[in-house]
């Protein structure tokens, strides 16, 4: 396995981490949104923050590659960074498979060391791996190339463990996720309030299958009859543009039961926010006295904020997180009819999970010094200078529903459309030239390839981002 070079006499280690964005990129809303800097869901850079935080030391520069997983940039990768970082999620599961199969595709070029955070298998609540059979070998491939380049695989809970083993691979260890580690071997969550009322400050999460089929939907509805102050909390890139843009285009408008949809109550009563940024995301939670929900990183960004959550599982990622942890956490599948937060509340029990932190995270490092890497908890000033330099930034607000017409809030989405338009309007002049060029060139040679060639690349360009950004303001 190769070894990560800290002493290198020229420059710091260079660690290229697998990321949307650098937890130092302000990114206005407009353009996180057009980019899809969270990757597809928030949930994402709370994991990737942390993991950026946790290795930014004295001698080493973290730097986000963007979540691109290009295996012809291989040479440029080897030439300037001395490790790779992967944290995932649920990455071993078949809609995941052409994504990993890239990954995998890059890692295989690669020379230098590369390590994988706490990576997790998806299956149902009973952790039968039966559905995870067809994507198999894709699995084998990515967990081979990455064995081959460290000393081993980092898993987020029991089950991943358990189906790599099954698989053949003993180098597994579970780590959990690097979220929870991101304010190091501390972690104080209590309750502030002795029993939740009417008066309660209650945030609540979940995905769009738990509210369209696993009877999220009912739960919501309740607690917002119970709780005037009850806020929803979205991650999916759809529910920020549906906030932000009242766009409608993803499958996901569908679920219409779902608060980030224009036509809940919720949405219109301005109860309802997706954060680009983690730190704002759990700023804004330290206000709240209790969230829950089916989303495990939304509830992480709870924990982190000090703010007691439960966590309604649905499925083995958010099971063996939970339990990993210690989190207090119920089976969505067999919640009470008319259950109440306040229930969830009282019953759940933060000893086990602050109890067991320091161990967990003692584990979590010794697994990153097998691995070559260093962390700012024992080799750094325990991410003094990162928490300064966040401070210091200034982020975007939490996306709200789009329920008014105030000129500043209009003035910021059309005057990012009005230079959206006239980017692409550049580029299309630019590709016309381009065209016009290979056309005659083409004519010359008796070729009829090259206009054609140029023709794809203007649509590419062009045609795609300008239909978005016409069509961002349907519905």
């Amino acid at each position: 396995m190769p070894v990560v070079d800290h002493h290198h006499p020229q420059r710091p280690t260079r660690i290229l981490l697998r990321s949307g964005k650098s937890p130092y990129d302000v990114v206005s809303i407009e353009d996180a949104l057009h980019r899809d800097v969270i990757a597809t869901n928030s949930g994402n850079l709370i994991f990737s923050d942390a993991a950026h935080k946790i290795l930014e030391t004295p001698d080493t520069e973290v730097v986000s590659n963007g979540i691109r997983s290009i295996a012809a940039q291989a040479g440029r990768i080897n030439e300037e960074y001395d490790v790779f970082v992967v944290p995932l999620a649920n990455a071993f599961r078949p809609s995941f498979e052409k994504q990993l199969q890239r990954l995998t595709r890059l890692i295989g070029k690669l020379k230098i060391p590369v390590v994988v955070l706490g990576v997790g298998a998806q299956s149902g609540l009973n952790y039968n791996t039966a559905r995870l059979k067809g994507i198999e070998p894709v699995v084998r491939e990515f967990v081979s190339a990455v064995l081959d380049r460290s000393a081993s695989i980092g898993v987020r809970g029991e089950f991943t463990e358990q189906y790599l083993k099954e698989l053949g691979y003993r180098d597994v260890e579970v780590i959990g996720c690097p979220s929870l580690f991101m304010n190091g071997s501390e972690l104080a969550v209590h309750k502030r309030v002795p029993e939740l009322t009417p008066d309660s400050r209650v945030a609540i999460n979940g995905s769009h299958s738990a509210v369209k089929s696993q009877g999220l939907d009912r739960v919501i509805t309740r607690t917002h009859a119970r709780y005037p102050h009850l806020r929803f909390i979205g991650q999916n890139l759809s529910d920020a543009r549906q906030l932000h843009w009242r766009d409608l285009s993803d499958p996901n408008a569908l679920v219409t039961a779902m608060p980030t949809h224009p036509d809940h109550p919720m949405y219109r009563e301005d109860k309802v926010r997706v954060y680009i940024d983690p730190v704002t995301w759990i700023d804004d939670l330290r206000e709240f006295d209790f969230s829950f929900g089916s989303r495990i990183h939304g509830n992480i960004a709870a924990l982190l904020a000090g703010t007691p959550a439960t966590v309604l599982c649905a499925d083995s990622r958010t099971l063996e997180l939970c339990r990993y942890f210690d989190i207090p956490h119920r089976r969505i599948d067999k919640l009470p009819e008319d259950l109440d937060p306040a229930t969830l509340y009282e019953e759940a029990d933060f000893g086990p999970l602050m109890a067991g932190h320091r161990e967990r995270f003692e584990r979590f490092t010794a697994f990153l010094t097998r691995n070559g890497l260093r962390n700012t908890f024992t080799h750094g000033d325990g991410g003094a200078a990162y928490d300064k330099r966040l401070a210091e930034l200034s982020f975007p607000p939490g996306v709200r529903p789009w329920i008014d017409s105030d000129p500043a809030s209009l003035g910021s989405r059309f005057g990012w459309l009005q230079g959206r338009m006239a980017e692409l309007s550049a580029e299309n002049a630019r590709l016309k030239k381009d065209l016009a060029r290979s056309g005659a060139k083409a004519t010359a040679t008796g070729s009829s390839a090259a206009p054609s060639s140029v023709y794809r690349r203007a649509r590419r360009a062009v045609g795609r981002p300008l239909r978005r950004a016409l069509g961002s303001g349907r519905g």
